[in-house]
């Protein structure tokens, strides 16, 4: 194997490595918060009845770390493992952002679930998990078919 190729093969394992540290991290921290657990969620959004805040402070924590580490980390050159940053262009609002910002929404707020904490909750599968990620899944099959602006 040539030098190069061995260096980006050691490059994409580290990629993947930080990856999995990443989603471990997002994970546990999905845990030990409690945003496994959907009636948390849904306590959020209830207004009117037994209003849970927990959400918004774990929320608020997320905020406020990647106000941070996004200014500490674009004072750098390039990333650690790439050869420069991926930031979205893009500031245009149209109907297919609008609209699965929407569903997604509505289905946060229905099942209690979003990606993260369902992947995380897949351990405990039940029903109204299985029909959330069954949902997910469909969604990003929908999501190829409904035609872009272009």
């Amino acid at each position: 194997m040539s030098t190069n190729r061995q260096a980006r093969s050691n490059n994409g394992t580290l990629k993947a490595f930080a990856g999995y540290i990443a989603g471990l991290l997002f994970g546990l921290g999905l845990a030990i918060s409690g945003m496994t657990d959907p009636a948390r969620v849904i306590g959020f959004l209830d207004l009117a009845g037994a209003w849970d805040p927990t959400l918004m402070f774990v929320l608020g924590g997320a905020v406020v770390t990647n106000f941070i580490g996004y200014r500490m980390v674009l004072r750098r050159p390039h990333p650690l493992l790439e050869g420069g940053f991926q930031i979205p262009t893009r500031r245009d609002l149209d109907a297919r952002l609008i609209g699965g910002a929407a569903l997604f929404g509505i289905g946060w707020g229905l099942s209690g679930y979003c990606p993260g904490p369902a992947f995380a909750s897949l351990a405990g599968l039940s029903l109204p998990l299985a029909a959330m990620l069954v949902a997910m899944v469909a969604g990003w099959f929908l999501a190829r078919v409904v035609p872009t602006r272009g």
